[in-house]
Order: structure tokens, then C-alpha cells, then sequence
């Protein structure tokens, strides 16, 4: 079940509301617990064991975890601890790299063994990530254990962000569990934020997607350099979009039930480097290895040498974090490499030159690196970026070409635009010369998010193509 669906948007969402404002406050995690976890059934009928298993086994370790430290037994704590973070990437590994790595040893000559088929449980490596968190926030002593597994249960399975994040950290949500604040501002919040979201990926995330879809089943030999581009520049806009708009309706989502999730998106594509992309491109994930990876490593506090490492494990762990295939592995390395740069000089030069030519430097890395994240295959994604930049001697356009470009141009201008503040600029400027007619602004907004659910809801009753991106990680 989708949050772009008929049947998550006039079913299952209005029922858990309606549920969740008249049961008692004590009793709301536990119903939020229940329907999160039919939620994920729903999706994952059999699946759903892995996630009660992974609540059960990291409830039990926060509470052994804390027994030892009060007990002043460090070594026994930090065994516990390495056996949570154990179980947990073995789960991760088995189900999301098992059969990546068989095939890789089925390389050696005279090695044959039978991969295992095991099909990848929908966001399983966000609700690891977000457990794993809370075995180590015990262990390091920013909270105490949970002693409510249904609270704790909550926090791992909460639906809003259970799929595709953003990744909360226990120790941001850790008070909201038993005490948040609700009200009719915070859910007016929470509804625009989630109608936007639903806007951003179902009437421009799912259109440029269709023009993605189109191109890359071309011939990567044959296709011409202005198809290439129009093709990467739709998946560039259609995984920003994706994503963020799936963010944006998981907070606000998050805020019709009370709680306040922190951003994941902070307007990426406007960024002018690539150490600020990846301060602005999906923030959960970089807190998450900045806190848990980067930082124990040493982070930049024992020298460049081991700063530089530490850029490069990082980044690594992200690539594979993203998928058990090649293509990903090289897209993090890619990443690291360019950080390091970066670090090493080049962040020193670009803080002298016109912002126009960082923000020309930092897109067109980017989006090449779109190339590599798009294609399971890497030598695809490699081909891909050849026919970029006219490498197997196709011509510079043709009549699709032109076509593509004159159907879907405007479509790929509103796309660039919207990754961009310009229009929260306009909505602030337009808001301010209107504040003293408070009752025509609320008006207005009235209309325009009904209207923008009206148009969501035309779309998705014609609509087949319906992805989110970030469901296979």
C-alpha cells in the first residue's frame, strides 16, 4: 500500500483517523502499532515476521543494554551492543545481499552455487537503520531504555515513515512517544504538507517519469546526445521529486498524529557543491552515518589522512546501503571521491568563482551520478553517460529528440523550477502583501490545495504508473 493510492487515501488513512480520535490517549500507540503493522502486511504478508522479530530482539537488547550500564558493567553492555548490531546487519545482509554476493563468488571458475531467490522486504533497511539507532542511543546514554514495547514497537513501525523514511533516530522521537502535542493547527499542518507531497509525486514525479521510462529503453549506442539528456534531466526531477514528495507526506502525515519529524530535503538541486548536496539531499540518511559512522570513526579529528578514510567507509557504507548491486556500489565510491576532492582543495577554489559556475559544476556531477543510480546494471549506466556526451557517434538530436523536447519542455521547466525555493518565495511574498486580509489567504490556500488534491485524484483513478523510487531500498 502506497500513500499515492485510492485505496491509502479514501479507506485506509480516513478509518485510522477517525480510530485515532476517539480512542483513549493511552490506547493511541497501540493503535497506531496495530494499523502500522497491518499497513506493512499488507504490502508483505510474510515479511511482516521479520519486522516483529526485529522489534522484539532490539526491545529485549535496549533493556539488557541498560541493565549492564546501570549495573556499571561497560564490557557487558558493549557485548550486548555488538550482538544487537550483529543480528541486525545479519538480517540486513541476508535478505538485501545474499544472493549479490553468491553471484559474485559464482565468478570463480568451477564455482556454481544456486542463489537463494529471496525477494527484498520493502523498506527494510530504513526500520533497521531507525532500530539500530535505539540500541546505540541506550548504549551511548542519550536515553534510557523503552520499557513499553508497544511504544518502542511504535517507533520502529510508525506507517507514516515505515517505507521510505525519512529515518528517525530515537532520540528525536523519543519524548513524542508519550507525550506529544495535538491539535487543529498542527493537523492543518500536517494536511497541506502531506497534499504537497502527493502533488510533487503523483503530477510531476510520475509525468517525467513516463519520459524516463521511454528513454532509457532505447539503444544506448544509437541514442543521441539531446534524448540522453532529456531522458537524465526527467529521472534527475523524478527521483527529487519521488522522494522529497514521499518525505513531505510522511511528515505531514507525522503531524496529523502529533508527532514532528526533522526534514529530509532542504532544496538539494540548489546547492553549490557536492559536499552542500549531500547536506540537503536525503539529511536522515547522512545524520545517520554522520552519527553512527562517521563521528566513531574519528570524523576529522585525527588528522586529514583518516578524515579522508572516513569519507571513503562512509560513503561506501552508502552506496551499499542503497542496493546490492555494482552499480551503486561505484555511485557511493563515486561520491566519496568527489568529497574528498572537495575536502582535499577544490572547496577553497570554488568559494572564489561565480555562484553560476559552482551551481553548473555541482548539477552536472550530480546528475551524471543519476545515471549510475538509475541502471541495476553498471555497464549500462556507464554506456548511458558515453551517449551523454556523444561517445558511440550517435548525432546530436533527431526528430524524437525534438519531439520529446517539444512535448514535455514545459513540463521539465516546471520540474526545474519546483526543486527550486522559488516557489515558497513567491507563496512568503504573496502572504506578506496579503496579511492584513488573513481571511482571503486562508481562502486561497483552501482552494488551492483542494484543487491540487482534485487534480492528484483524477490522475491516480486513469493512472498505471504509480512507482516509489526508494521502496526497493
Amino acid at each position: 500500500m502506497v500513500f499515492s493510492s485510492l485505496l491509502f487515501l479514501f479507506y485506509f488513512l480516513p478509518v485510522v483517523l477517525f480510530l485515532y480520535i476517539i480512542v483513549p490517549k493511552r490506547l493511541q500507540n497501540a493503535l497506531l502499532l496495530v494499523v502500522s503493522l497491518f499497513f506493512y502486511a499488507w504490502g508483505e504478508p510474510v515479511y511482516i515476521l521479520i519486522m516483529i522479530t526485529v522489534i522484539v530482539i532490539d526491545y529485549i537488547f535496549g533493556l539488557w543494554i541498560q541493565r549492564m550500564k546501570d549495573a556499571r558493567r561497560p564490557k557487558a553492555a558493549r557485548f550486548a551492543l555488538v550482538f544487537c548490531i550483529i543480528i541486525n546487519l545479519g538480517i540486513l545482509g541476508f535478505f538485501k545481499y545474499a544472493d549479490f554476493i553468491i553471484d559474485n563468488i559464482n565468478l570463480i571458475p568451477a564455482v556454481s552455487i544456486p542463489l537463494l531467490g529471496i525477494s527484498l522486504p520493502i523498506g527494510v533497511s530504513f526500520y533497521i537503520f531507525q532500530s539500530l539507532s535505539y540500541t546505540i542511543d541506550v548504549y551511548r546514554g542519550d536515553v534510557t531504555a523503552q520499557k513499553s514495547i508497544v511504544n518502542f514497537g511504535t517507533y520502529v513501525a510508525l506507517f507514516p515513515q515505515l517505507i521510505a523514511g525519512p529515518i528517525i533516530q530515537y532520540k528525536t522521537i523519543d519524548s513524542q512517544l508519550e507525550n506529544r502535542t495535538q491539535g487543529y493547527d498542527k493537523f492543518g499542518d500536517g494536511v497541506r504538507r502531506f497534499i504537497t507531497g502527493l502533488g510533487k509525486k503523483v503530477l510531476i514525479a510520475n509525468t517525467v517519469g513516463v519520459i524516463w521510462t521511454k528513454v532509457s529503453s532505447f539503444d544506448t549506442a544509437t541514442v543521441p546526445v539531446l534524448t540522453a539528456w532529456i531522458g537524465i534531466i526527467a529521472f534527475t526531477l523524478q527521483i527529487y521529486f519521488d522522494f522529497s514528495g514521499y518525505s513531505d507526506m510522511a511528515i505531514g502525515l507525522g503531524k496529523m498524529f502529533g508527532f514532528e519529524f526533522l526534514e529530509n530535503f532542504n532544496y538539494p538541486y540548489m546547492s553549490k557543491s557536492i559536499t552542500e548536496f549531500w547536506r540537503r539531499w536525503h539529511i536522515s540518511l547522512g545524520t545517520w552515518f554522520r552519527d553512527y559512522v562517521y563521528i566513531p570513526l574519528g570524523g576529522n579529528r585525527r588528522g586529514l589522512t583518516l578524515q579522508l578514510r572516513n569519507i571513503l567507509v562512509v560513503w561506501l557504507l552508502t552506496g551499499v546501503w542503497h542496493g546490492a548491486s555494482w552499480n551503486f556500489v561505484v555511485w557511493g565510491l563515486y561520491f566519496g571521491l568527489l568529497l574528498m576532492i572537495e575536502k582535499l582543495f577544490l572547496l577553497k577554489i570554488l568559494q572564489r568563482i561565480p555562484r553560476i559556475f559552482t551551481h553548473i559544476y555541482t548539477m552536472l556531477f550530480v546528475i551524471i551520478s543519476w545515471a549510475l543510480f538509475a541502471f541495476d546494471n553498471l555497464s549500462q549506466g556507464i554506456a548511458f553517460i558515453g551517449a551523454m556526451f556523444g561517445q558511440h557517434g550517435a548525432p546530436l538530436y533527431d526528430g524524437t529528440s525534438i519531439y520529446l523536447l517539444l512535448t514535455n519542455g514545459l513540463l521539465l521547466l516546471i520540474g526545474v523550477v519546483g526543486s527550486t525555493d522559488i516557489p515558497k518565495r513567491l507563496v512568503n511574498r504573496a502572504e506578506r502583501a496579503l496579511a492584513n486580509r488573513p481571511a482571503f489567504v486562508t481562502t486561497g490556500a483552501c482552494a488551492v490545495l483542494l484543487g491540487l488534491s482534485v487534480l492528484c485524484v483524477a490522475y491516480l483513478v486513469d493512472a498505471s504508473y504509480n512507482p516509489f523510487l526508494y521502496f526497493r531500498f
